[in-house]
């Protein structure tokens, strides 16, 4: 799938110019693998494949956004538009 845009600055830098400088030193690793996954899959039903990552869809006011599990506290989350381009990835702490 295409990426068209990212919330998050760091996870910009780290997928364009692989620079690390700006997103958590403990998970650049997992986050590379994510978004070279994202990028490289044909469509939304493959997020079921990686079963650690617990890939569902966020409910209520956040509803159509995707959730990717990446540690205990922080999340890969986005967003995939009409179009199928992924949109606003963000790495986001949920407590």
């Amino acid at each position: 799938m295409d990426i068209g845009s990212f919330a998050h600055k760091g996870l910009r830098r780290l997928f364009e110019d692989d620079d690390a400088a700006k997103v958590d030193a403990a998970s650049v690793a997992k986050l590379r693998i994510m978004l070279a996954f994202l990028q490289d899959m044909a469509g939304v039903e493959e997020l079921q494949a990686p079963p650690k990552w617990g890939a569902h869809q966020l409910t209520g006011g956040r509803r159509g956004v995707w959730s990717l599990f990446v540690t205990r506290n922080w999340r890969l989350t986005f967003r995939v538009d009409d179009d199928g381009v992924l949109q606003d990835i963000d790495f986001e702490d949920y407590h």
